[in-house]
């Protein structure tokens, strides 16, 4: 069913193109990559710091730490991927009622909108990172701006993939998701 539907939307919109949609594409393909990467680390650390202390008996200090970050990178970056791949919690089901000229108008300001956030997120996460770039994470010997890094990445191509869904809609185009 649900394939049917995702080829009668196809017809009805082509697919959008051009120099952003690829390099978002691919920028997006990179951060799933990197979001896979990084799960496969967290369980990685988890799985050590477990050996550490129940077979080793010496829990490593700083295996939580860079979990919790680690946690954050696959987060923030798999939120904005979802950006992309229109995988955000929407309004779909309210939308499909809606006559195309009226839909398509709410789907460019439900981009805006989380365009806005996206560049929100940028913004304060920048000047969150500046305010304790000073101070290190105890047991990782970093900068506790680390933690704030996905934020304001994550922010920014929020923004980008924003803005490349409401070129597609004004241009009566469809995203096609990342990972086709």
């Amino acid at each position: 069913m649900d394939i049917e539907m995702n080829r009668v939307a196809a017809v009805a919109h082509p697919q959008a193109s051009g120099w952003l949609t690829r390099m978002n594409a691919a920028i997006a393909r990179t951060g799933m990559w990197i979001a896979v990467a990084g799960l496969v680390a967290i369980v990685a650390v988890v799985f050590y710091q477990v050996f550490g202390r129940y077979v080793l008996n010496s829990s490593p200090t700083w295996a939580e730490s860079l979990a919790l970050v680690l946690v954050l990178y696959v987060t923030l970056i798999g939120a904005a991927v979802g950006v992309r791949d229109a995988g955000h919690i929407g309004l779909d089901s309210l939308l499909v009622l809606l006559p195309d000229r009226v839909r398509s108008k709410i789907e460019i300001l439900i981009y805006a909108l989380v365009g806005t956030f996206g560049a929100c997120m940028a913004y304060n996460g920048w000047l969150l990172g500046t305010s304790v770039a000073s101070y290190m994470l105890p047991n990782l010997h970093v900068s506790e701006a680390v933690r704030y890094v996905p934020l304001v990445l994550s922010g920014v191509l929020i923004v980008l993939f924003s803005i490349e869904h409401v070129i597609a809609l004004l241009r009566g185009e469809e995203v096609a998701p990342s990972w086709n």
